[in-house]
């Protein structure tokens, strides 16, 4: 896939299509989000490990110059509302997946990968039911245009389903890099709590964990555990608070984590990095 280059505040960030990185990598991967949980998570102990983080979750790395494998923000006013963490993002990720309109006003110098992002297209009643695409892996339950909004991207190409959490968008993101293990840190979908990062008197960003869980959130975790999961694909889930059902997603210890990963690990899955 031709990569191309943007000019950005005097830089130069290559540009590319999610069709460049699908498939290219395998094992096991951690995705960081911001739930409060997170804080107790051994970041420098699963270094060696590609990482997937999202919105604020990057001061983690920063704290520790650990750089992520993909930086994920779907949030379209973080930038503005936390700029300092997305400056973060940009300076210290390996690659970055943003909205379009995002791409030509980076904070600063980057040396990542840019992949934007685009949603999938919403699918008629007709395609639902005699054109299915296998890459789209969209809900059964036909009656609502919301309900036929609900699905899981094989390959980002084609766009990712949004369900109002960007750990969902991460999740479709590890299947499309071909990612076998995937580990869930700091997804705890627990708005009273809050975020790891956030202190009495920062700017806080918006949260709408509570009127979408529901309706969406829960909806679109269930349908990748029934559909998506598999033994090519599994996920597992860190957070011991969290308010994902472990009939859907299966919670384990920081211990059997790393059990699974000694145990299912080649050399193979330390991936390799851009320099």
């Amino acid at each position: 896939m031709e990569t191309v280059s943007a000019q950005l505040h005097g830089c130069h960030a290559p540009i590319s299509d999610f069709g460049a990185c699908r498939g290219m990598a395998e094992g096991p991967v951690f995705i960081i989000a911001s739930g409060a949980s997170a804080k107790d998570f051994p970041l420098q102990r699963f270094a060696s490990v590609p990482m997937i983080t999202v919105n604020g979750a990057i001061s983690m790395f920063a704290e520790h110059g650990v750089r992520p494998y993909f930086y994920v923000c779907t949030d379209t006013g973080f930038a503005q509302q936390q700029p300092d963490l997305y400056a973060k993002a940009v300076r210290l990720s390996q690659r970055l997946a943003i909205w379009p309109d995002e791409v030509g006003s980076l904070p600063g110098p980057t040396r990542a990968q840019v992949f934007p992002l685009a949603k999938a297209a919403r699918s008629s009643l007709h395609g639902s039911l005699f054109k299915p695409d296998p890459l789209l892996v969209r809900s059964r339950t036909l009656w609502g245009s919301r309900s036929r909004s609900v699905g899981f991207s094989k390959d980002l190409s084609l766009g990712f389903f949004d369900a109002r959490t960007v750990a969902y968008a991460a999740l479709q993101l590890a299947y499309h890099l071909g990612f076998n293990q995937v580990f869930l840190v700091g997804v705890d979908l627990d708005q009273s709590v809050g975020r790891f990062y956030e202190t009495p008197g920062q700017a806080v960003s918006r949260c709408h964990l509570d009127e979408s869980y529901e309706r969406r959130i829960l909806p679109s975790l269930k349908l990748m555990a029934e559909r998506v999961v598999s033994s090519q694909f599994a996920v597992y889930n860190l957070s011991a608070t969290s308010r994902i059902p472990g009939s859907v997603i299966p919670k384990v210890s920081l211990q059997q984590a790393e059990a699974l990963i000694l145990d299912g690990a080649s050399p193979a899955f330390l991936c390799s990095h851009p320099a």
